[in-house]
């Protein structure tokens, strides 16, 4: 077991329990785990399982990270999935700068200063969560990932289990998956997914083109709008993600503008499109919003 050490500087006033919150969504902590200030998860990388350990407590401003890997792991490998961990990818100044005098998103940045979007470790596991999570409450959503991870991932020694790349999920069965309260829909686009970035048919490296990465994800059957935007807010961190197709972003339009009905999808998408480029921290407000 190789361990890898890295600090990472964090930004001033940076929101640590953002980090927790979306870290510490399954409480059974089979793939995270959130114990005090130290998110501890678990990743294949290269086909090499990784524990993860970041500490957000023992040095002001900074995260001191490990990674123990059972094999060679890259340090470009691991500074890219600390960045998503961490929810650097997309900074929340310049939508904060850029509706400062907006009437109705000033008041919920001022409730919610310096909010970031946390995304998943790597693009297949945002990809792969956000089909999970379709269409289904989030508590059975946590289930069913915590099932794909039981049957696609690794345990490392630390006892953690790794979340799985696509090869890992490619290997799956459809009856591994429909008997385990996955929909059969469900699970063949799980599956179709996995297969198509396995054999090198649909590119999710980051460095892609995101349009040409849009275009072949809504031609996977199964793949629409919504699970493209969600996969590209998490995986890739864009910044102007277009969520008018999620539920919540239109209820919570719907209640800033002070209506009692959700606008429709034509409707939450004009809106959502006079704050670009900055879409998604829009969506983000959003989501915050509700809880408020």
């Amino acid at each position: 077991m190789k361990r890898t050490e890295i600090a990472i500087h964090l930004p001033k006033d940076y929101r640590r329990q953002d980090l927790f919150s979306f870290h510490g969504r399954d409480a059974e902590g089979l793939a995270e785990r959130v114990d005090g200030a130290c998110i501890r998860k678990g990743v294949m990388v290269g086909g090499v399982p990784v524990a993860l350990a970041i500490d957000l407590g023992a040095r002001p401003g900074q995260a001191l990270c490990t990674a123990d890997a059972d094999g060679a792991l890259a340090p470009a490998q691991l500074d890219d999935i600390l960045r998503n961990v961490l929810g650097l990818r997309i900074a929340p100044e310049p939508f904060e700068a850029a509706v400062r005098e907006d009437p109705l998103f000033a008041p919920l940045v001022a409730r919610e200063p310096g909010l970031r979007v946390i995304q998943s470790a790597t693009i297949f596991e945002a990809l792969s969560w956000a089909i999970i999570g379709q269409q289904i409450n989030l508590g059975f959503a946590i289930a069913l990932r915590r099932t794909f991870i039981a049957l696609a991932g690794r345990a490392h020694p630390s006892g953690l289990w790794c979340y799985p790349e696509a090869s890992d999920a490619a290997r799956l069965d459809l009856d591994d998956l429909t008997s385990r309260k996955f929909s059969r829909a469900k699970a063949e686009t799980l599956l179709r997914l996995a297969r198509l970035a396995d054999e090198g048919a649909l590119d999710l490296a980051r460095d892609a083109d995101l349009p040409t990465v849009s275009e072949r994800l809504l031609a996977v059957k199964g793949i629409g709008p919504w699970t493209v935007n969600y996969a590209l807010l998490r995986g890739y961190g864009f910044a102007d993600c277009s969520l008018e197709g999620d539920v919540a972003v239109r209820t919570a339009i719907g209640r800033l503008l002070g209506s009692a009905e959700r606008p429709n999808l034509a409707e939450a998408a004009a809106f959502l499109a006079t704050y670009r480029p900055h879409r998604t921290m829009a969506a983000a407000h959003l989501w915050a919003s509700l809880s408020a």
